[in-house]
């Protein structure tokens, strides 16, 4: 069985609202090329106003994208 690979980043829309916190909504995940230029974006929904929001995948302490030459 192959080692599950995780994303770098996550995908969100925020939802401003007055008064109120924003909302986050989680979209999907983008994963680095293996040569770093560039990346593949998967989305499960798409956001209404066509801003969509990468921040770095954080898994057990990680805060930095994993690149794919450091995975097993």
């Amino acid at each position: 069985m192959s080692a599950k690979v995780l994303p770098d980043f996550k995908a969100y829309t925020v939802v401003k609202r007055d008064g109120q916190k924003d909302v986050w909504i989680d979209l999907g995940a983008a994963f680095l090329h293996e040569d770093g230029a560039g990346l593949n974006v998967l989305l499960q929904a798409n956001p209404l106003d066509g801003k969509i929001v990468l921040r770095p995948f954080v898994n057990e302490g990680r805060k930095e994208p994993v690149h794919q030459a450091n995975r097993t």
